[in-house]
């Protein structure tokens, strides 16, 4: 029942939204096209025995209307089944659409991609981005077509089953231990007994399957994570020479996706050993279960083929289960990885604070009774009071440990262990770190980022650039000839980097700017330099510097030393 709630709410998502309407519209034609399809079966079963019962009287012209009948019914069904799958994939991509939206809406949402990777998410959510490309597509795929099929095949039951009683008329009759019995209608109980002895094996063999597919795909994308990382990191483990080591990382990496392979196998070939030859077999063995009445001539040949016709359908309907229990375990392990992700990023999304952000409008950002906290509670950093006005200076000192970082992450609002007050208008805010971010792409997005590179003039672009020393030869296009990517962010060095998100600061042209070690790949004069570039450029604007490093020499800025401010009150107390 877990599985089944599971997949109602990822069901649910799909149905919901922009365009729900368009996508029941075309769900219902799909599963209208597929029911479609039990009448096609229904007329074939009676073409069935009008075909072999023309062969039987040898009638030539009975058996080639017949063949013309044949083939109007191929041609109608064959219609249905391609217009119903090409409206099938049409479904697929929009409910894929919707949920991938949602996985994504939650994902951003408070910055739940972060929280994601802290504490006890940890433990419950890997690899969130396979999670979204991957599960959300498969989970799609699968819902769709196992889901459809199985309202077809629940819809076709009935049918059948009205068709298989109406041609069962003749009854088995047996001596068993001297007692003489007789089974009326005895092809209707036979597929039921025939049918659930091979549901309840198929489950007994396939039941580890879930797992087993869980753990396929955790351990699957945590090879391929292994190296879009090392992809990213090139430079640093060329210089290291850490090629052994990666490569025996990738080959441990490799050896967990063989081994769970190997045991996936191994249960995919015992469940085979029975679903091989059911399947092979269960269009064949009706017309052996008929053969008693064929033989008593209570049925003539198409009687017969008619029966088991009848008998086949009804019997393939009611193996759904045991056709398809690999994919469905596929599906149920993919649905419980997704649903895990989505009630996490969830809850993420809903993550609440205990430190209070405030805006003002006086210019100066204010800190009260600051306590910083790890995720499992102990202390990091407290603070009893600390304003810092606009166009200052400030460069925040303790020593290496106490919380610097955390406490640069908790004014970016998204530390959220502790208590406290942080009063400020930071909407203008712009934070640079010790490892900037950029998006893959040229250096004008680059600085621009997260903002449109459209709402900056060329010419601040420009200016930013060259004011870090990116600009000319950095920024110049390619040859028409060649196919080189100009000026890509991917073709500099550690230092470039921060120059380049030192660039930021000066297009973006923040009213609160926070550099937490932003500058620690600078040589001390170019460090100098650009800082009182950016001082220069930014007079009326707050910079917040978080370094080791002596900043008396440069900025002669105010210093605050975090670890002897006054601790809170609480706390003091």
């Amino acid at each position: 029942m877990h599985i089944f709630r599971q997949i109602y709410r990822l069901s649910r998502l799909c149905l919901s939204g922009e365009g729900a309407k368009l996508s029941g519209f075309l769900l219902a034609l799909i599963i209208a096209l597929d029911l479609a399809g039990i009448y096609f079966s229904i007329r074939m079963i009676s073409w069935t025995a009008d075909f072999y019962n023309a062969l039987e009287k040898i009638d030539s012209a009975a058996v080639i209307s017949q063949i013309g009948i044949f083939a109007l019914i191929v041609s109608c069904n064959s219609a249905r089944s391609l217009i119903g799958s090409y409206y099938q994939k049409v479904l697929e991509i929009r409910w894929r659409e919707v949920l991938t939206g949602k996985a994504l809406d939650l994902w951003f949402t408070n910055k739940a991609y972060w929280h994601l990777t802290q504490g006890e998410y940890l433990r419950e959510v890997d690899n969130p981005d396979q999670r979204i490309a991957d599960d959300c597509k498969l989970f799609v795929r699968g819902f769709l077509s196992e889901g459809i099929d199985l309202i077809g095949r629940v819809a076709g039951l009935f049918s059948y089953l009205v068709l298989l009683w109406g041609l069962s008329t003749f009854a088995l009759s047996f001596s068993l231990f001297g007692f003489d019995i007789t089974i009326p209608r005895y092809m209707v109980w036979a597929v039921f007994i025939y049918v659930g002895l091979s549901t309840i094996l198929t489950y007994s063999l396939g039941k580890p399957m879930k797992k087993l597919f869980e753990a396929q795909q955790k351990r699957e994308a945590d090879f391929r994570f292994s190296l879009a990382r090392l992809r990213q990191s090139t430079e640093e483990v060329a210089l290291l020479r850490g090629e052994n080591a990666e490569r025996d990382l990738l080959d441990r990496r490799f050896d967990n996706v063989r081994a769970n392979w190997r045991n996936l196998i191994i249960r995919e070939f015992w469940l085979g050993c029975f679903t091989t030859p059911y399947q092979f077999t269960i269009l064949r063995i009706p017309m052996f279960v008929a053969l008693p009445a064929y033989l008593a001539k209570s049925v003539t040949l198409g009687g017969l083929m008619q029966v088991a016709g009848a008998f086949s359908s009804v019997a393939t309907t009611l193996s759904w289960f045991v056709f398809y229990y690999k994919r469905l375990a596929d599906l149920a392990a993919t649905a419980g990885r997704l649903d895990v992700f989505l009630n996490a990023a969830q809850h993420a999304a809903q993550y609440r604070s205990g430190i209070n952000h405030s805006a003002n409008s006086d210019e100066t950002l204010h800190i009260e009774d600051l306590q910083l906290t790890t995720p499992n509670g102990q202390l990091l950093l407290q603070l009893g009071k600390l304003s810092i006005k606009k166009g200052e200076t400030i460069w925040l000192r303790a020593p290496s440990g106490f919380g610097k970082s955390t406490f640069y992450r908790a004014l970016a609002g998204f530390w959220p262990h502790g208590s406290g007050t942080i009063n400020a208008g930071l909407k203008n805010a712009l934070f640079l770190p010790q490892k900037p971010y950029f998006p893959q792409t040229d250096l004008y997005t680059a600085i621009s980022y997260p903002h449109p590179v459209t709402d900056f003039a060329q010419t601040d672009l420009d200016e930013a650039l060259a004011a870090v020393g990116l600009g000319n030869g950095h920024t110049k296009s390619p040859e028409p000839d060649t196919q080189a990517p100009p000026h890509m962010v991917a073709n500099l060095s550690g230092g470039e980097l921060q120059r380049l998100s030192l660039a930021r600061a000066f297009v973006q042209k923040p009213d609160w700017l926070f550099l937490d070690e932003a500058t620690c790949s600078l040589d001390k004069q170019t460090e100098n330099h650009l800082l009182h570039l950016l001082r220069e450029h930014l007079p009326q604007s707050a910079i917040i510097i978080i370094a080791h490093a002596d900043m008396q020499s440069t900025l002669n800025p105010r210093v605050i030393n975090l670890d002897i401010l006054p601790v809170p009150a609480s706390a003091a107390a």
